[in-house]
């Protein structure tokens, strides 16, 4: 029995098919489909040594990681025997990157219009190849773009390279914010306003994902200049600076008896965070004591927000908080945490992958178009949202929302389950949007189907991003590793040996045990004529 390498774990996603009559060489390079020698030279990659490794690969450990700078030997690249190549770094803090993120370190477009990806793969006849490109890519159904949304959007779209997901749903965060607090939906105890977080992922930075909300912009601008241009920001770096956006009035009583205004606050209390780098709030929240998190969640909940520190008596009271957020899949997956999707910061946000929708070298001309008609609807639309009133629902719009609660409540396993862990309420909100654009006091059956659509696209858009990843990155590394070894398994020395002996027998029996739990992965005992061996498989 042989023991898998981390890299041969981490390199899993680059496999490429294998031709039988095709070898590498005991030493040197690999094969030249792609001279990685050549690359590393020509991109001027400091190699600290270099040599054979693994029965027919060669392994290059490098002088410096490109991503922490970490000088240690932790960081390599790797030519795999069957010709596949990986690269990463061994520390905590890089975990995630693989060879695709490493090339794209040194050659951004590198990967611009290729959409096969990372971890995606299938049995082929000579083993694992990738998928073909598109094959999972989540499907909107056209009911989300009924009403008035979908028809701005039709618009919109042949003079935008954006997604027509990415517009809908830029369209519906923006009138929902700045709507504020009038039209809302109750659920038992739960008040509902129009506030979404949602956040645009694409493979690269070519998926035009900001595009979306520029033209989104110019239509609001027209329609509400004012919100446009005072309650939309960029760039919350932090808890305390959101609350600061919507704090409340400020006062004290002096030693007269007379009140003093220590702070105006701010009378408006929507705001819209516009983030084109949301990774970079994942890494705030990610600092001991950051507050960031906390905040955010609350926000999209609709309580007051509060510091709790004597250098911030930030204080916020009926903030309308909505967010729309930029990030490319590799960075959500290196800095969405565990913590923050078992906390349910990620199951506030809906997720939805966006990709360049069609190339339009000159742009379009949208300059010319007409958009008053949309404009007038648009804002007869806010003014009819901006009133204090309950929206309820039509009889044949009950009828689907029981058929689908079940479904839409039911729990599911791992980082999946936990990312869409909110999916009642998100729909409640989306449905109470499609009402309102359409100047109606109730969810019909064609609102609720709208939302539903643009739910069931963040759902599978999830399924794309998490896959069937447990949330626990232990777990999910085991898990791999096993998959990688087929019918063989591996042996509990040999799970930890993945991991070169740096976790805790205690940490790897608990990823064991959740692998076991969620029916992901089993074990055998085996005589060995002593102490029996207990071998683990993946399912």
């Amino acid at each position: 029995m042989e023991v898998v390498a981390w890299e041969l774990l981490e390199g899993i996603a680059a496999l490429k098919p294998v031709t039988p009559q095709k070898t590498v060489k005991a030493s040197g390079n690999g094969y030249g489909e792609f001279d990685l020698a050549s690359w590393i030279d020509e991109h001027g990659i400091r190699v600290r040594r270099e040599g054979d490794w693994e029965r027919g690969g060669y392994r290059w450990v490098l002088e410096e990681c490109p991503w922490n700078g970490h000088a240690d030997s932790a960081a390599y690249i790797v030519r795999l025997p069957g010709g596949g190549i990986s690269a990463g770094c061994h520390h905590d803090s890089c975990q995630g990157n693989g060879w695709r993120e490493f090339r794209q370190h040194y050659e951004p477009d590198a990967y611009a219009g290729k959409t096969v990806r990372l971890g995606e793969y299938k049995t082929g006849e000579h083993g694992l190849v990738p998928v073909s490109p598109d094959s999972s890519w989540p499907e909107i159904g056209q009911e989300a773009f009924y009403g008035l949304a979908g028809e701005i959007v039709r618009e919109i779209e042949p003079h935008s390279e954006a997604d027509p997901v990415a517009l809908l749903v830029s369209l519906l965060c923006a009138f929902g914010n700045a709507a504020g607090r009038g039209a809302h939906l109750r659920v038992g105890a739960d008040t509902h306003y129009m506030n979404l977080f949602a956040a645009f992922v694409g493979e690269s930075s070519k998926a035009r994902k900001g595009m979306s909300w520029n033209f989104v912009s110019d239509l609001m601008q027209e329609v509400d200049g004012l919100w446009a241009s005072s309650r939309v920001v960029t760039g919350i770096s932090s808890g305390e600076g959101l609350i600061h956006h919507v704090r409340d009035r400020r006062e004290k009583r002096n030693e007269d008896g007379e009140i003093e205004v220590l702070d105006e606050g701010v009378a408006d209390k929507r705001l819209l965070s516009v983030e084109p780098e949301l990774a970079s709030l994942l890494k705030v929240m990610a600092r001991q004591g950051s507050t960031t998190s906390a905040v955010v969640r609350t926000a999209w909940d609709g309580r007051k927000l509060q510091n709790l520190t004597k250098n911030s008596p930030d204080a916020a009271t009926n903030a309308h908080v909505s967010v729309v957020g930029h990030i490319t899949k590799g960075e959500l997956l290196r800095h969405l945490t565990e913590t923050e999707a078992a906390n349910g910061f990620a199951n506030r946000f809906l997720w939805f992958m966006v990709k360049r929708s069609k190339e339009l070298p000159f742009g379009g001309e949208w300059h010319k178009v007409d958009k008053e008609p949309l404009t007038e609807r648009l804002e007869a639309a806010l003014r009819f949202g901006r009133c204090s009133l309950e929206v309820n629902w039509t009889e044949d719009a009950r009828e689907v929302w029981r058929a689908v609660y079940g479904p839409l409540s039911e729990g599911k396993p791992g980082m999946f389950g936990a990312v869409i862990g909110r999916a009642e309420a998100q729909a409640i909100r989306l449905a109470a949007l499609y009402a309102v654009l359409d100047l109606s006091r109730e969810v019909r059956r064609e609102h609720i189907e709208a939302a539903l659509a643009v739910w069931d696209y963040a759902e599978e858009s999830a399924r794309f991003i998490f896959g069937d990843a447990t949330g626990d990155p232990e777990a999910d590394a085991i898990l791999e590793a096993l998959r990688a070894t087929g019918t063989s398994g591996l042996t509990r020395t040999q799970i930890r040996d993945l991991f070169q002996r740096n976790k805790s027998a205690e940490r790897i029996s608990q990823a064991l045990a959740l692998l076991l739990k969620m029916g992901k992965a089993g074990q055998v005992s085996e005589e060995t004529g002593g102490r029996p061996v207990e071998r683990w498989f993946a399912k």
